[in-house]
């Protein structure tokens, strides 16, 4: 499958090889109840990357290749809730319904679930260095990683730089992130940023 790089950047890679191959996989970040409508730490039009992500799913899952999804799984007294002088309301607390992947997302049997940041002191926003999830791509054989999820300005952000700082081609998702947007503009700044560090954006377009 080939697909269309997004906005017209071009990389090393470049977008004629973007075609899904052996060393790819697919990174699901955080697509959890908790940053979905009507969850404690809703991430607006969070619910419109589900269909998305499930196309991409179904393309790597008929590809063979490796799925794996990464969710926040933090104690009930994680160091990022207000509560504990942290930014953000309790979420992704493990074993709760908010913690919990989106009903809608069609996660194969087989995907690697990553769970991340779950002492009460480590708050990275990343798989890379809050869970075992570069263990998990190293002994899949991975060199490439294809990452979309929530939210674009945190856990996308840092996913995607701790990718690249490890040395992985990376492609970003962008019609599969959305941003929380503390500030408004943090979605794009982050786009911005990822892509200037490396990351190719890609929308899932089929190419003739």
């Amino acid at each position: 499958m080939a697909l269309a790089a997004d906005r017209g950047q071009t990389s090393s890679m470049g977008s004629r090889d973007l075609t899904l191959r052996p060393g790819d996989a697919l990174v699901v970040v955080d697509v959890q109840n908790d940053f979905l409508p009507g969850g404690s730490l809703a991430v607006p039009g969070g619910d419109e990357v589900v269909p998305v992500l499930n196309r991409w799913i179904d393309d790597f899952v008929r590809a063979g290749l490796p799925v794996l999804a990464t969710r926040d799984w933090h104690p009930p007294d994680h160091c990022s809730f207000r509560a504990q002088g942290g930014p953000w309301p309790p979420h992704g607390v493990a074993g709760s319904e908010g913690a919990r992947f989106a009903a809608g997302l069609h996660l194969p049997p087989s995907a690697v679930i990553v769970s991340k940041d779950t002492r009460v002191d480590q708050n990275t926003y990343s798989g890379f260095d809050g869970g075992d999830l570069d263990c998990r791509l190293r002994d899949a054989g991975v060199r490439r990683v294809f990452i979309g999820g929530l939210a674009t300005d945190y856990c996308v952000l840092h996913t995607v730089k701790h990718a690249l700082a490890r040395g992985y081609d990376t492609v970003l998702l962008t019609d599969a992130v959305r941003p929380v947007e503390v500030q408004a503009g943090d979605g794009r700044k982050a786009e911005d940023e990822m892509i200037r560090l490396g990351a190719v954006p890609v929308r899932h377009e089929m190419l003739a």
